[in-house]
């Protein structure tokens, strides 16, 4: 019996990892933000940090398992 292993599960799940991985980070941004506004301070720093957490999925497109478990790793 061969295992053979699901790659569009596989990218699913490090999908997952990274969006739990992000949550908190996005949510302490999302202060930063709201803070920086009432200040009239600066927010472009923000917004970029932000939308490079957003596009931490897109990582997991097109990649092998070893390519998964890596990104995965490179959360903790």
């Amino acid at each position: 019996m061969t295992i053979t292993v699901n790659n569009t599960k596989a990218a699913e799940i490090t999908k997952e990892a990274i969006r739990t991985y992000r949550k908190p980070l996005l949510e302490a941004l999302d202060v930063d933000y709201t803070r920086a506004v009432e200040v009239g301070g600066d927010t472009s720093a923000i917004v970029a940090s932000k939308q490079t957490l957003r596009d931490m999925t897109a990582t997991a497109d097109g990649k092998s398992v070893d390519e998964l478990k890596a990104i995965v790793e490179g959360l903790v």
